[in-house]
């Protein structure tokens, strides 16, 4: 007995001291320090705090990293609106170190520059870092530099790409190379797509910059560094001051609810001079021409590697600028030199693609790619003029098929063999409630039938997952199973037969309803849905159209009540395998909140007001008003 107490005694201490062990080298891990900037340090010559000048007198705060060479080396060049302080031990440090650590590796200067009004940064800032001169001027001052081989390319993702095309237009001699990563709102005017850098979707806000905005905007009174202020200063201010404000935590999807819609940051004690003026705007208002967001009548001569995904907020956009480019560019040369990659990701989650990539709820299977060795390949061969293989290597479109879950290649999006093909909407007069109801069939409807909810923009549709980003939380992006929310009584919902063999869905996707309304103004929604054999129903992508934008965006026109009316949505995007024993379908309502801004159903402001108007919206399909979902299939 006394052996066996000594032998539990033994074990328990055993445990007792693994445990402490195991317990010491977790928290040894945890403060083990990131080496990447001593890396650096290695083999960089590392210069932070320039103040570059503009050519009207504004400092921009600039660090610098370049091979320790007495060669002169290519440059690829970051401009942001967030903070990239290399001093302390976050995430955000550790990621400009990497970045810098990467390019220096392989023989480049790193070069990352805070936008005009942004931490040291000195100005005043608005959206996308405006005036545009400060692109050029920054290509000029660095191309000057007797390290610099006279080649810069401009890299990043979301607000370090979304600057890049507008700048581009201004052709600076030294802009080589391009790759813009997540850049929709830095997409203004695209043919008939008139989103103003997100800010729009078929007339209707995108609520994600008034999250955006209240996480990102420096106040009017935040401390500022006296004029003047040495390099040296700066340097030394800069290990005990980042300027980085940590605005309060809030409950974005109840802020999100605020009326009117003009007050929401102002309720949430946010800085709004910004967000007041954008909020007026009416989508082709003249401001939206005077920024630093790219239009098509803008001519883009930079070759560019573009890259996108399936669940980004922009999608469509981002896609059609790449169509523009390289379709009507007027340098021949510029045209055959743009690419693309479409990942089946959100906004800006490229490299964190794994075997099992879930985005949302649905696993669409090993989606990783060899990113950084393509983009190092790109600039290899315009920065340094290597005579590599990048060309003949690389596929002219990159595409991720989800269901499928495969990368596929093309020379054109969408791919040459995917055809338009028309599905039309039809029902009984219930498709609303009894889902089984309404149909999507190739056929045209033979009987005039139409189906009808009821629109309470005081009880919108909650969105369920989506292409989203920058939400603050309000919205979960991704694909989400619909079923639940299709129970409502404001979704109709509209599904083909069971598919007897395997459909592939990849381009553009069009749709045209015939609408009316007992209101003057409404919202319209599509949602493409993939519904699998169990009743598991995950969203592709989705679209809205403010009616009374529906002949353009240069005028209103409003609604009649009981007048039928023609409504073209702006187009969805995606890249789906529907495999056999599976449906197509679509969700059509007036909201999808807090994804979109409701329409209150007045046909005034909607900014600035507080009532709303309850909407009875119908939905026509018949010989004569043929609703219908264009559906680019691609033919094997």
């Amino acid at each position: 007995m006394k052996k066996q107490r000594i032998l539990i005694s033994l074990v328990l201490v055993y445990c007792f001291v693994f445990n402490c062990s195991l317990q010491a080298q977790e928290k040894a891990k945890e403060k083990t320090p990131d080496t990447t900037f001593q890396e650096l340090e290695e083999i960089a010559i590392i210069d932070q705090k320039i103040m570059m000048p503009m050519r009207d007198g504004i400092r921009l705060a600039t660090d610098i990293y370049r091979p320790k060479t007495a060669e002169k080396v290519p440059i690829i060049f970051s401009r942001t609106p967030y903070n990239f302080n290399s001093w302390g031990d976050g995430e955000r440090q550790t990621r400009t170190a990497k970045r810098a650590l990467e390019a220096v590796k392989r023989g480049y200067a790193y070069v990352v520059q805070n936008e005009r009004g942004r931490y040291f940064s000195e100005g005043e800032w608005d959206i996308l870092g405006v005036p545009l001169t400060d692109g050029y001027d920054a290509f000029s001052w660095m191309k000057a530099q007797s390290w610099s081989n006279g080649k810069i390319g401009t890299f990043g993702c979301s607000s370090t790409a979304e600057w890049q095309m507008a700048v581009a237009a201004l052709d600076h001699p030294a802009h080589a190379a391009m790759v813009p990563q997540g850049y929709g709102a830095g997409v203004g005017r695209i043919g008939d797509i008139n989103e103003q850098g997100n800010w729009f979707r078929g007339g209707a806000e995108q609520m994600l910059f008034f999250s955006w905005l209240y996480g990102v905007e420096h106040d009017k009174f935040k401390p500022r560094i006296p004029a003047g202020a040495t390099q040296e200063d700066l340097i030394r201010i800069s290990r005990f001051y980042d300027l980085a404000p940590e605005n309060p935590k809030v409950d974005m999807v109840a802020a999100m609810k605020h009326l009117p819609l003009q007050d929401i940051l102002k309720n949430i004690n946010g800085k709004n001079e910004i967000f007041d003026k954008m909020i007026r705007r009416k989508p082709n208002d003249e401001a939206w021409y005077k920024g630093g967001i790219y239009h098509d009548d803008m001519e883009l001569a930079v070759p560019s590697f573009w890259f996108a995904s399936w669940y980004d907020v922009s999608i469509t956009p981002n896609l059609a600028l790449f169509n523009h480019v390289r379709n009507n560019a007027k340098d021949a040369e510029i045209r055959d030199n743009q690419y693309l990659v479409i990942a089946p990701t959100l906004h800006c989650r490229f490299t964190r693609a794994t075997e099992n990539t879930i985005v949302g709820e649905r696993s669409v299977g090993d989606a990783r790619l060899d990113y950084k060795d393509q983009i190092y390949a790109w600039f290899d061969f315009w920065l340094k003029g290597t005579k590599n293989d990048f060309k003949e290597k690389t596929p002219r479109v990159q595409y991720y098929t989800m269901g499928s879950n495969e990368w596929q290649s093309s020379t054109t999006w969408p791919p040459e063999n995917a055809k338009l093909t028309t599905y039309y909407l039809s029902s009984t007069g219930n498709a609303g409630s009894k889902m089984d109801d309404g149909q999507l069939s190739i056929s045209k409807p033979t009987t005039d039938n139409a189906d009808e909810f009821t629109y309470d923009p005081m009880d919108p549709v909650p969105s369920y997952g989506g292409n989203v980003c920058c939400t603050g939380g309000a919205v979960k992006g991704g694909a989400f199973d619909q079923q639940e929310m299709e129970k409502r009584d404001d979704i109709l919902v509209y599904t083909t037969d069971v598919l007897k063999k395997g459909v592939e869905i990849s381009g553009f996707i069009e749709s045209t309803l015939y609408v009316s309304s007992d209101a003057k103004d409404t919202d319209f929604t599509i949602k493409l849905i993939d519904v699998y054999p169990d009743g598991k129903a995950y969203n592709l992508d989705e679209t809205i159209q403010r009616v009374r934008y529906r002949e353009g965006y240069e005028q209103e026109v409003f609604m009649e009540k009981g007048e039928v009316y023609k409504i073209d949505l702006t187009p969805m995007s995606t890249s789906n395998f529907f495999k056999k024993g599976h449906r197509i379908r679509i969700e059509i309502s007036s909201s999808n909140f807090p994804r979109f801004a409701r329409n209150l159903n007045t046909g005034g402001n909607n900014y600035d007001e507080v009532k709303s108007v309850i909407a009875k919206n119908v939905i026509h399909h018949s010989p004569k008003y043929t609703s219908q979902i264009r559906l680019p299939i691609v033919l094997k």
